[in-house]
C-alpha cells in the first residue's frame, strides 16, 4: 500500500467538521439516509451533528431517549426496511449496553438470511480517554467489536480520513462502526470540498522507514508519528502504518512492512492485554517469523480502568514519549541511562 496524499483543492477542517461535512453531503445526495441518537437534533455532545436539523428537518434527524439498545434496534429495522440509517451512541462505553443488538442481530443478520439480506447501518461513537471523563466514559473497546464476525470497525486518525472513511462506511451495505477519538475532535487538517471515499480495510503509510515498523490507528497513530519523528533525530528510521480500519484488517500491508524492516511494534490506546496488538503480533509471527530480528513490541494501556485524575490518566494513556521509549526497547537501543 502506498502513502496516501490528500487530493488537490483542499482546505483546513477540524476532525469533527470533516465528520459533519460527510453527513451533510451524503444526506443531501440520498434521502434514505437519516440520523438518530441522543441530542443529535441539537448537534450532539461534541457538535458532530451541528446544522443537520436545520438542513434536513426532524424527520431525518431524530432525537432519541437514553436507550442504546433501542437506538441500534431502530437502525437495524430501518436498514432492513430499505433505509440507510446512521445511529449515534454518545460514548464508546455505551456500545456495551447495545451489544445484543450489535453482536447478535446486526452482525448476524446477513448470515442468518443466507446472504440475501443487507444491512446498511452505520453506528457512530466517541472513544478514548483524555478528558477526565472517568472509567465509564473513556474506554477503547474495539477488540470486543473486531472479535465479532459481520461487523466493520473504522477508527480514523485525521480529518481527511474521517471524511473519506465516513462516506465509505455509510455507503457500505454492512453494519459499520465509526469510532471518533475524543482527543482528535479539534485537530485540523486538509480536507477536499468534494465527496470522496477511502476504501475500508486499506491501511495508510504515514511515514516510510527502514529500521522498525510501527502499526497503530486512531489517536495513537498520530502519537506514533510524533514518536517516529523524534527517534529520527537519533538515526532510528521508523515506518508508521495507520490501519484506519481495524476490521477488516489490512494485515498484508503490515506483513510487507515487517519483512522490510525486520522489526515491528504495535501501538494502541486500549488495554494491552487481549488488545488488537496481540492479534496483529500473532499474524506477523505466523507469516513473517523468519524475517524478524527482534521480539515483537506492544504498547498499550495497563490492565486497569481509566483513571479520573488528570495526572493518573495522563500516565495511563500512551503518549509520544512513552511510545518512543518502548520503540527503542524493541529495536535494542534503549534511552541512555535507563
Amino acid at each position: 500500500m502506498t502513502i496516501t496524499e490528500p487530493a488537490a483543492g483542499t482546505r483546513e477542517l477540524k476532525y469533527t467538521a470533516a465528520f459533519n461535512e460527510a453527513l451533510h453531503q451524503l444526506m443531501a445526495e440520498d434521502e434514505d439516509i437519516f440520523v438518530a441518537g441522543e441530542d443529535v437534533g441539537i448537534g450532539g455532545v461534541f457538535g458532530s451533528f451541528a446544522g443537520l436539523t436545520a438542513a434536513f428537518g426532524e424527520r431525518r434527524v431524530v432525537d432519541t431517549p437514553i436507550a442504546e439498545q433501542a437506538i441500534v434496534g431502530l437502525g437495524i429495522g430501518a436498514g432492513v426496511a430499505g433505509l440507510r440509517p446512521v445511529v449515534d451512541l454518545m460514548f464508546f462505553d455505551f456500545v456495551m449496553v447495545a451489544m445484543d443488538q450489535i453482536a447478535n442481530q446486526a452482525a448476524k443478520l446477513k448470515y442468518m438470511f443466507g446472504g440475501k439480506a443487507r444491512l446498511p447501518l452505520t453506528i457512530t461513537t466517541n472513544g478514548g480517554a483524555g478528558l477526565s471523563a472517568a472509567a465509564q466514559h473513556s474506554q477503547s473497546l474495539e477488540a470486543f467489536l473486531c472479535h465479532t464476525p459481520g461487523l466493520k470497525v473504522v477508527m480514523p486518525s485525521t480529518p481527511y480520513d474521517m471524511k473519506g472513511l465516513m462516506i465509505s462506511s455509510i455507503r457500505d451495505d454492512n453494519p459499520t462502526i465509526v469510532v471518533k477519538s475524543k482527543m482528535l475532535l479539534g485537530v485540523s487538517g486538509p480536507v477536499p470540498e468534494d465527496m470522496y471515499e477511502i476504501p475500508l480495510g486499506k491501511a495508510s503509510i504515514l511515514r516510510p522507514g527502514e529500521d522498525l515498523t510501527v502499526v497503530s490507528y486512531g489517536r495513537m497513530a498520530q502519537e506514533s508519528l510524533v514518536a517516529a519523528e523524534q527517534l529520527a533525530a537519533d538515526g532510528i528510521d521508523c515506518e508508521v502504518i495507520d490501519l484506519r480500519t481495524v476490521q477488516p484488517l489490512d494485515i498484508d500491508t503490515v506483513i510487507e512492512s515487517a519483512k522490510k524492516t525486520n522489526r515491528i511494534a504495535i501501538v494502541h490506546e486500549a488495554v494491552r492485554f487481549g488488545g488488537l496488538g496481540a492479534e496483529i503480533a500473532a499474524q506477523v509471527q505466523e507469516h513473517a517469523f523468519d524475517y524478524l530480528d527482534a521480539p515483537i513490541g506492544r504498547v498499550g494501556a495497563p490492565f486497569s480502568p481509566v483513571p479520573f485524575s488528570p495526572s493518573l490518566e495522563a500516565d495511563y494513556v500512551p503518549n509520544a514519549e512513552r511510545i518512543g521509549r518502548e520503540l527503542r526497547e524493541t529495536i535494542g537501543r534503549p534511552v541512555p541511562g535507563s
